[in-house]
């Protein structure tokens, strides 16, 4: 059901805040660092080891796909609210983070894609022509 899908986003969401708050703390700045990042690949995570162990119908599927792209809206709102001028100017912690979450969300991608497998690719002898229908045939 849809409603599942809702409630993977919020615990993610949950986790995610309550993650990023205690880097704030960690890192001694008083604010979220990378909350929502860290919620977004929570998300990722949870799916997929749903997916694998079969707890993901279709309808929670949907639930988490619509959420997980209403994110994109909610972190761009988020960083117009920050001060970045002020930031790089408080000291090196803000640039510390930035580069952190960069390569932890790279690793987390590049492990992703290389344990996922996904489709496999179509075979590269049926050539396709521009307008969508094999080349010398029907």
């Amino acid at each position: 059901m849809i409603i599942y899908g809702v409630a993977l986003l919020a615990i993610c969401t949950l986790a995610g805040v309550i993650v990023g708050d205690m880097l704030g703390v960690l890192l001694g700045v008083k604010s979220n660092v990378g909350g929502v990042g860290i919620a977004m690949i929570l998300l990722i995570c949870a799916r997929l080891w749903m997916q694998k162990g079969g707890g993901m119908t279709k309808d929670c599927e949907m639930g988490v796909g619509f959420w997980g792209a209403m994110y994109i809206p909610v972190v761009v709102a988020m960083a117009a609210q920050q001060n970045v001028v002020t930031a790089l100017h408080g000291g090196p912690v803000a640039v510390l983070a930035a580069i952190g979450s960069v390569v932890v969300c790279g690793c987390t991608i590049a492990l992703i894609s290389r344990t996922h497998k996904g489709e496999p690719l179509p075979d590269e002898s049926e050539e396709i022509s521009p307008v969508g229908t094999p080349v010398g045939g029907r």
